[in-house]
């Protein structure tokens, strides 16, 4: 568990996976993973070239509320990725073995409606997808429900049974881009990825940290902001938020809490001329690894 101010911050991972960088971006140059090896090592690039990608989950304790920021996948059939079909309930033991069940979950916020983003904002039970955090209130952008609502086609593909059937049960709040969730907890606007993505930003006690969502998966994006993910809905915009997101962040001392970084998942952007550098905290430092469970 990592303190930002009074907000404490607890990592909870569902899978680590090791993909080809063509297997996430549309014809990336391999020359700047060589010019920027000296930092993408070892966390955020292996010896054989190939990135870890986390999906994994955030727990945030703030004001007396337990927020969760974003579900994974779940244990569901995942018909584009079947590879992430199926991953049994390890999430939630790890949930557990932080110190949380379901129904301490106070709120669930997804930065946007992608399969591994709601996986388990649901669970089966009697042949029927139910919310798996009973207590919670659900914040959905409404942007990004109205998106995917009116049939839009993407990554969404679990929006049927990870998404609906929380509407359905009264749980969710649609809300917009700048929502304050807690007096340390509000959204910020990083469109492109989706048309509705948000990121969270953390304030406490003079302590400042951003958990990125999908406005970047890998840090090697902070040296591309120009590299197309596969699953970017408008690729120039989701560049264009990527620049203003490294101008904003590099060199202000504010935390990256990054998505789908590896490693201890966060770290802090600094430039030097034309360098971008993305430092993962040296084991111990203050604000320091975030607990990591799973």
């Amino acid at each position: 568990m990592m303190p930002i101010g009074d907000v404490k911050v607890t990592l909870i991972r569902e899978t680590l996976q090791s993909v080809p960088a063509t297997g996430m971006y549309t014809n990336p140059d391999m020359a700047v993973f060589e010019a920027n090896a000296d930092w993408l090592k070892p966390h955020f690039m292996e010896e054989s070239g190939n990135l870890p990608l986390s999906i994994h989950a955030l727990v945030l304790e703030s004001e007396g509320q337990t927020v969760m920021v974003d579900t994974c996948i779940g244990n569901r059939p995942i018909e584009m990725v079947p590879q992430m079909s199926h991953l049994g309930t390890g999430f939630l033991d790890e949930l557990a073995a932080a110190g949380y069940e379901p129904p301490d979950i106070d709120v669930v916020l997804c930065t946007h409606l992608h399969f591994d983003h709601v996986g388990w904002n649901t669970i089966l039970v009697d042949a029927k997808w139910v919310p798996a955090f009973p207590n919670a209130r659900y914040l959905f952008n409404r942007t990004e429900y109205d998106y995917w609502d009116s049939g839009a086609e993407g990554a969404a593909v679990t929006f049927g049974d990870a998404v609906q059937p929380v509407m359905e049960a009264g749980l969710a709040d649609l809300v917009d881009s700048h929502h304050q969730v807690t007096g340390e907890i509000r959204l910020m606007p990083t469109p492109g990825h989706t048309p509705g993505h948000v990121s969270v930003q953390i304030s406490s006690r003079g302590q400042e940290a951003v958990i990125t969502g999908d406005l970047v998966h890998h840090p090697v994006q902070f040296a591309a902001p120009d590299w197309i993910m596969t699953a970017d809905d408008d690729p120039s915009r989701a560049s264009a938020t990527r620049v203003e997101f490294r101008e904003r962040y590099a060199d202000s001392g504010v935390l990256i809490l990054g998505t789908h970084f590896a490693g201890p998942g966060c770290g802090h952007l600094s430039r030097t001329g034309n360098r971008w550098v993305f430092q993962a905290p040296a084991p111990g430092s203050s604000p320091g690894t975030v607990t990591s469970h799973g």
